[in-house]
């Protein structure tokens, strides 16, 4: 996920071009504009690549709550893992609660809290209260 303004959408993909990362949909940009996330492909390895254009802010927090991580020579911030079981129960695909099951098996000492808070109100806003329903169960919420 990047924090960006959509009006800066054909730079980003200008940019992405030059590192060999393709659209790999038709009228990409609109899709981008409508949905918020680009949909890329690394030519060379066949990759599929979906950027997330945040605005939120909790997507701003989660960002700034980010860790570090060196891959190699090159570093890449990734989400908390109570940040991205939120990403998850909000996305709420089937594949998306298992991973939230997965993440709460591996990860002991989650902030349930912090979860609870940021996926409740996301319940709320979105008129989904299956939402937090859906994983309260998994963090022992229940």
């Amino acid at each position: 996920m990047l924090l960006f303004s959509i009006d800066d959408l054909p730079g980003l993909v200008e940019a992405a071009k030059e590192e060999g990362l393709l659209p790999r949909i038709q009228d990409a940009e609109a899709f981008a504009r409508r949905n918020r996330v680009l949909l890329l492909r690394h030519q060379p390895s066949g990759t599929p690549i979906d950027i997330s254009l945040g605005m939120l802010p909790f997507e701003e927090e989660a960002v700034e709550r980010s860790i570090l991580y060196p891959i190699g020579p090159i570093s890449v911030r990734l989400p908390t893992a109570e940040d991205l079981i939120i990403f998850k129960a909000v996305a709420h695909r089937p594949k998306d609660l298992l991973d939230i099951q997965a993440i709460v098996e591996s990860q002991p000492d989650l902030d349930r809290e912090r979860i609870k808070d940021w996926v409740t109100e996301f319940s709320r806003i979105l008129e989904m209260p299956e939402l937090w329903e859906d994983i309260a169960d998994l963090l022992g919420e229940s």
